[in-house]
């Protein structure tokens, strides 16, 4: 493994499915340390540009890499150092969770069994270890591909939508995991249409759509594009909307339920400010208002109703 590859670098990842184009020349970049966030609508693309990194299947133009490495050209040794699920982890229903982990780790002369343990410990599953998987809750399994995955110590963890089907709590636990598995130097690409989740979690995004990336790079950046927003009460909202609507600065000025909403740059704000205390007309609130990554997102994305990425799948 080289010390400065990347762990994703794909590049123009084409696939096609007889006429249906899933995926349309991707290109992705995940470094070392990221919280990666791969986002997009049912049908975009997502899950077969995961399968192409792993090369679970071959594209039908383009490259991957990870590590430097080419999974079609290098294989297994490809996938040193990586770990994960697409589309949900499998394990026998009918054995405990510690014997699925050892039947997994027998493949591997490489891991001690003291890891089944130490995995098992870090997912918080090693009290129901001894159960029959087929017992356990969608969340629990979850978590236990996870502790599968993280049987070789890897530096990259692909996970496909880890969170779909959970629980209030369920979100937390895999949430706090995830957060765990980062701050031990895991590097993570985390598929996910849980648009709340990857806002917590991620320091960068791509978003995929029609099977083309609109966005890839800081999360930070991507919301910091949109405009700010504010909302003003006041004593006098409608003196207050004249007062908004005569500022250099301020636009989309709308009253509705005693509130008023506009947009505007940090220095107009604080001259309307003024000019309301001049007019003395009292405020009790002023709250700026930016957007989510779900505003974006949908803004990005609305509309598509594609489902070339299943129909594929299927």
């Amino acid at each position: 493994m080289s010390a400065g590859a990347l762990p994703v670098a794909a590049r123009g990842l084409v696939k096609r499915y007889g006429e249906i184009l899933a995926v349309d020349n991707v290109d992705l970049t995940v470094e070392r340390g990221d919280v990666f966030g791969y986002l997009g609508p049912n049908g975009a693309g997502k899950t077969t540009s995961l399968r192409m990194l792993l090369g679970l299947i071959r594209p039908t133009a383009g490259s991957a890499r990870l590590f430097g490495r080419d999974p079609l050209i290098d294989g297994a040794k490809a996938l040193h150092g990586v770990a994960g699920f697409v589309e949900g982890p499998r394990f026998y229903p009918y054995l405990s969770a510690h014997r699925n982990l050892r039947l997994l780790a027998d493949y591997d002369d490489d891991v001690p069994r003291a890891r089944i343990e130490e995995v098992l410990e870090l997912v918080e599953l090693r009290d129901r270890a001894k159960d029959r998987v087929g017992g356990y809750s969608h969340g629990m399994r979850q978590r236990l591909g996870i502790a599968a995955s993280l049987l070789r110590n890897p530096q990259l963890l692909l996970l496909d939508e880890p969170a779909t089907g959970l629980d209030p709590a369920g979100m937390r636990d895999m949430r706090d995991l995830i957060r765990r598995l980062a701050g031990e130097g895991i590097t993570v690409l985390l598929s996910s249409h849980l648009l709340a989740e990857v806002e917590e979690l991620c320091n960068r995004v791509a978003i995929i759509r029609r099977g083309r990336i609109v966005y890839e790079g800081s999360l930070d950046e991507l919301l910091a594009t949109a405009a700010t927003g504010y909302v003003l009460r006041s004593s006098d909202p409608t003196r207050a909307r004249m007062v908004c609507l005569a500022q250099a600065g301020i636009k989309d000025v709308s009253l509705l339920d005693g509130e008023l909403r506009f947009q505007a740059e940090e220095s107009a704000v604080a001259t309307l400010s003024i000019a309301l205390g001049q007019a003395r007309i009292g405020l009790t609130a002023l709250v700026p208002q930016t957007a989510s990554l779900e505003e974006l997102f949908f803004g990005m994305t609305e509309g598509d109703t594609q489902e070339a990425d299943e129909a594929a799948a299927s």
